[in-house]
Protein backbone atom coordinates (compact mmCIF):
# COMPACT_ATOMS: atom_id res chain seq x y z
CA UNK A 1 0.00 0.00 0.00
CA UNK A 2 2.80 2.39 0.86
CA UNK A 3 5.20 1.20 -2.36
CA UNK A 4 3.09 4.04 -4.15
CA UNK A 5 4.14 6.77 -1.92
CA UNK A 6 6.21 9.48 -3.39
CA UNK A 7 10.21 9.18 -3.44
CA UNK A 8 9.83 11.97 -1.42
CA UNK A 9 8.09 10.26 1.50
CA UNK A 10 10.02 7.67 1.67
CA UNK A 11 12.23 8.39 4.36
CA UNK A 12 8.46 8.90 6.74
CA UNK A 13 7.95 5.50 6.44
CA UNK A 14 9.67 4.11 9.12
CA UNK A 15 9.64 6.62 11.34
CA UNK A 16 6.17 7.33 11.34
CA UNK A 17 3.36 5.58 8.38
CA UNK A 18 4.71 2.36 9.61
CA UNK A 19 4.32 2.40 13.43
CA UNK A 20 1.38 4.78 12.87
CA UNK A 21 -0.34 1.75 10.58
CA UNK A 22 1.10 -0.81 13.36
CA UNK A 23 -0.49 1.29 16.02
CA UNK A 24 -3.85 1.98 14.03
CA UNK A 25 -4.03 -2.10 13.30
CA UNK A 26 -3.50 -3.38 16.34
CA UNK A 27 -5.99 -0.84 17.33
CA UNK A 28 -8.90 -2.37 15.29
CA UNK A 29 -8.06 -5.49 16.43
CA UNK A 30 -8.26 -5.17 20.32
CA UNK A 31 -11.33 -3.00 19.98
CA UNK A 32 -13.05 -5.03 17.56
CA UNK A 33 -11.98 -8.67 17.86
CA UNK A 34 -10.26 -9.11 21.09
CA UNK A 35 -12.53 -6.34 23.26
CA UNK A 36 -15.81 -8.01 22.92
CA UNK A 37 -15.12 -11.49 24.03
CA UNK A 38 -12.76 -10.41 26.91
CA UNK A 39 -16.00 -7.77 28.01
CA UNK A 40 -18.03 -10.71 27.73
CA UNK A 41 -15.25 -12.88 30.44
CA UNK A 42 -15.42 -9.75 32.77
CA UNK A 43 -19.12 -9.78 33.11
CA UNK A 44 -19.13 -13.54 33.37
CA UNK A 45 -16.85 -13.28 36.39
CA UNK A 46 -18.62 -10.01 37.45
CA UNK A 47 -21.80 -11.77 37.85
CA UNK A 48 -20.60 -15.58 38.75
CA UNK A 49 -17.62 -15.92 39.98
CA UNK A 50 -18.18 -12.87 42.91
CA UNK A 51 -21.24 -14.62 44.19
CA UNK A 52 -19.43 -18.10 44.93
CA UNK A 53 -19.21 -18.61 48.79
CA UNK A 54 -18.45 -21.28 51.10
CA UNK A 55 -17.36 -24.67 49.46
CA UNK A 56 -17.47 -22.87 46.15
CA UNK A 57 -14.48 -20.69 46.66
CA UNK A 58 -12.57 -23.01 45.81
CA UNK A 59 -13.51 -23.46 42.32
CA UNK A 60 -13.31 -19.47 42.19
CA UNK A 61 -9.86 -19.78 43.23
CA UNK A 62 -9.34 -22.91 40.72
CA UNK A 63 -11.10 -20.22 37.52
CA UNK A 64 -8.46 -17.68 38.19
CA UNK A 65 -5.24 -19.29 38.84
CA UNK A 66 -5.87 -21.53 35.95
CA UNK A 67 -7.01 -18.05 33.72
CA UNK A 68 -3.60 -16.36 34.40
CA UNK A 69 -1.43 -19.67 32.81
CA UNK A 70 -3.77 -19.80 29.69
CA UNK A 71 -2.26 -16.78 28.12
CA UNK A 72 0.74 -15.57 29.85
CA UNK A 73 0.04 -11.82 30.40
CA UNK A 74 -2.91 -12.16 27.23
CA UNK A 75 -6.33 -10.81 27.79
CA UNK A 76 -7.61 -14.10 29.20
CA UNK A 77 -4.57 -13.70 31.82
CA UNK A 78 -5.34 -9.89 32.29
CA UNK A 79 -9.18 -10.55 32.60
CA UNK A 80 -8.41 -12.79 35.36
CA UNK A 81 -5.92 -10.11 37.18
CA UNK A 82 -8.42 -7.11 36.37
CA UNK A 83 -11.25 -8.83 37.96
CA UNK A 84 -8.91 -9.42 41.60
CA UNK A 85 -7.52 -5.85 41.14
CA UNK A 86 -10.99 -4.61 41.25
CA UNK A 87 -12.47 -6.65 44.23
CA UNK A 88 -9.31 -4.94 46.27
CA UNK A 89 -11.54 -1.88 45.88
CA UNK A 90 -14.32 -3.66 48.09
CA UNK A 91 -11.79 -5.31 50.50
CA UNK A 92 -12.06 -8.83 48.86
CA UNK A 93 -8.51 -9.97 48.78
CA UNK A 94 -9.53 -13.67 47.63
CA UNK A 95 -9.65 -13.19 43.80
CA UNK A 96 -6.10 -11.11 43.51
CA UNK A 97 -4.92 -13.85 45.90
CA UNK A 98 -5.86 -16.24 43.44
CA UNK A 99 -4.33 -14.48 40.42
CA UNK A 100 -0.93 -13.53 41.78
CA UNK A 101 -0.60 -17.48 42.80
CA UNK A 102 -1.51 -18.57 39.73
CA UNK A 103 0.64 -16.24 38.04
CA UNK A 104 3.43 -16.81 40.00
CA UNK A 105 3.64 -20.98 39.33
CA UNK A 106 4.40 -21.26 35.48
CA UNK A 107 7.68 -19.52 35.35
CA UNK A 108 9.06 -21.29 38.63
CA UNK A 109 7.46 -24.42 37.36
CA UNK A 110 9.24 -24.25 33.94
CA UNK A 111 12.83 -23.45 36.03
CA UNK A 112 11.95 -26.56 38.49
CA UNK A 113 11.28 -28.56 35.25
CA UNK A 114 14.39 -27.76 33.89
CA UNK A 115 16.22 -28.76 37.50
CA UNK A 116 14.58 -31.56 37.71
CA UNK A 117 14.71 -32.86 33.50
CA UNK A 118 17.45 -31.65 32.84
CA UNK A 119 18.50 -33.69 30.22
CA UNK A 120 15.10 -32.37 28.07
CA UNK A 121 16.29 -29.24 27.56
CA UNK A 122 19.31 -27.79 26.20
CA UNK A 123 22.51 -25.72 27.98
CA UNK A 124 20.85 -22.43 26.79
CA UNK A 125 17.76 -22.78 27.94
CA UNK A 126 18.70 -24.38 31.84
CA UNK A 127 20.57 -20.89 31.62
CA UNK A 128 16.96 -19.20 32.42
CA UNK A 129 16.65 -21.14 35.42
CA UNK A 130 17.61 -18.35 37.85
CA UNK A 131 15.68 -15.70 35.57
CA UNK A 132 12.68 -17.52 36.13
CA UNK A 133 12.99 -18.56 39.82
CA UNK A 134 13.57 -14.54 40.51
CA UNK A 135 10.65 -13.66 37.31
CA UNK A 136 8.06 -16.10 39.23
CA UNK A 137 9.28 -15.16 43.06
CA UNK A 138 8.06 -11.53 41.77
CA UNK A 139 4.71 -12.21 39.99
CA UNK A 140 6.33 -12.15 36.69
CA UNK A 141 4.49 -14.95 34.20
CA UNK A 142 5.69 -13.81 31.03
CA UNK A 143 9.52 -16.06 31.94
CA UNK A 144 7.73 -18.60 30.76
CA UNK A 145 6.07 -17.31 27.84
CA UNK A 146 9.77 -18.47 25.32
CA UNK A 147 8.64 -21.75 26.05
CA UNK A 148 5.06 -21.82 25.82
CA UNK A 149 5.72 -19.92 22.34
CA UNK A 150 7.99 -22.82 21.30
CA UNK A 151 5.74 -25.65 22.63
CA UNK A 152 2.56 -24.50 23.26
CA UNK A 153 0.48 -27.89 23.47
CA UNK A 154 2.01 -29.20 26.29
CA UNK A 155 3.28 -26.25 28.26
CA UNK A 156 -0.31 -24.62 28.58
CA UNK A 157 -2.22 -27.07 29.38
CA UNK A 158 0.88 -28.23 32.36
CA UNK A 159 1.46 -24.65 33.23
CA UNK A 160 -2.68 -24.45 33.50
CA UNK A 161 -2.74 -27.48 35.57
CA UNK A 162 -0.41 -26.46 38.49
CA UNK A 163 -1.77 -22.44 38.57
CA UNK A 164 -5.27 -23.91 38.82
CA UNK A 165 -4.45 -26.01 41.58
CA UNK A 166 -2.41 -23.40 43.26
CA UNK A 167 -5.49 -21.01 43.55
CA UNK A 168 -7.88 -23.58 44.65
CA UNK A 169 -5.59 -24.32 47.28
CA UNK A 170 -4.84 -20.93 47.99
CA UNK A 171 -8.34 -20.19 48.44
CA UNK A 172 -9.05 -23.06 50.54
CA UNK A 173 -6.30 -21.99 52.95
CA UNK A 174 -8.00 -19.26 53.44
CA UNK A 175 -5.38 -17.04 51.83
CA UNK A 176 -5.76 -13.16 52.00
CA UNK A 177 -3.06 -10.64 50.28
CA UNK A 178 -3.70 -7.14 50.48
CA UNK A 179 -1.47 -6.27 47.74
CA UNK A 180 -2.11 -5.75 43.60
CA UNK A 181 1.60 -7.06 42.82
CA UNK A 182 4.87 -8.29 44.27
CA UNK A 183 4.60 -12.25 45.17
CA UNK A 184 6.65 -13.46 46.98
CA UNK A 185 7.44 -10.07 47.92
CA UNK A 186 4.44 -9.35 49.89
CA UNK A 187 3.45 -12.89 50.44
CA UNK A 188 4.39 -11.72 54.40
CA UNK A 189 1.05 -9.09 54.09
CA UNK A 190 -0.75 -12.19 55.09
CA UNK A 191 1.33 -13.64 57.96
CA UNK A 192 -2.11 -15.50 59.58
CA UNK A 193 -2.17 -17.76 55.93
CA UNK A 194 1.61 -17.58 54.74
CA UNK A 195 2.11 -21.05 55.33
CA UNK A 196 -0.96 -22.03 53.35
CA UNK A 197 0.21 -19.72 50.64
CA UNK A 198 3.70 -21.03 50.35
CA UNK A 199 2.16 -24.49 50.42
CA UNK A 200 -0.18 -24.00 47.74
CA UNK A 201 2.16 -22.30 45.65
CA UNK A 202 4.92 -25.48 46.04
CA UNK A 203 1.65 -28.15 44.93
CA UNK A 204 0.91 -26.23 42.03
CA UNK A 205 4.75 -25.64 41.08
CA UNK A 206 5.45 -28.82 41.55
CA UNK A 207 2.41 -30.35 39.47
CA UNK A 208 3.42 -27.89 36.57
CA UNK A 209 7.05 -29.16 36.59
CA UNK A 210 6.35 -32.73 36.79
CA UNK A 211 3.90 -32.86 34.05
CA UNK A 212 5.63 -31.16 31.20
CA UNK A 213 8.60 -32.77 32.53
CA UNK A 214 6.84 -36.42 31.25
CA UNK A 215 5.15 -34.78 28.72
CA UNK A 216 8.15 -33.15 27.04
CA UNK A 217 10.09 -35.18 24.54
CA UNK A 218 13.71 -35.82 24.69
CA UNK A 219 16.18 -33.55 22.85
CA UNK A 220 16.51 -34.39 19.00
CA UNK A 221 19.63 -35.96 17.65
CA UNK A 222 20.40 -32.94 16.45
CA UNK A 223 19.60 -30.92 19.70
CA UNK A 224 21.73 -33.21 21.09
CA UNK A 225 24.90 -32.68 19.21
CA UNK A 226 24.58 -29.08 19.33
CA UNK A 227 25.01 -29.93 23.58
CA UNK A 228 28.40 -31.93 22.93
CA UNK A 229 29.95 -29.18 20.43
CA UNK A 230 28.87 -26.34 23.54
CA UNK A 231 30.33 -28.77 26.23
CA UNK A 232 33.37 -29.39 24.38
CA UNK A 233 33.91 -25.89 23.56
CA UNK A 234 33.69 -24.77 27.28
CA UNK A 235 36.24 -27.54 28.15
CA UNK A 236 38.52 -26.27 25.32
Amino acid sequence: MLSKLPQALEGTKPTLLYPLLGVLTTGLIMYYIVNPPTKWLNEWMNTTLSGMSGANIVLFGLVLGGMMAVDMGGPINKASYAFGIAAIAGENYAPITAAMIGGMVPPLAIAVSMMIFKRKYTKSQRGSILSNLIMGASFITEGAIPFAAADPLRVIPSMVAGSATAGALAMAFGCRIPAPHGGLWVAGLDMAHLGGFLLSLVVGTLISAVVYGLIKPKLSEEELAQEMDTERAAAA
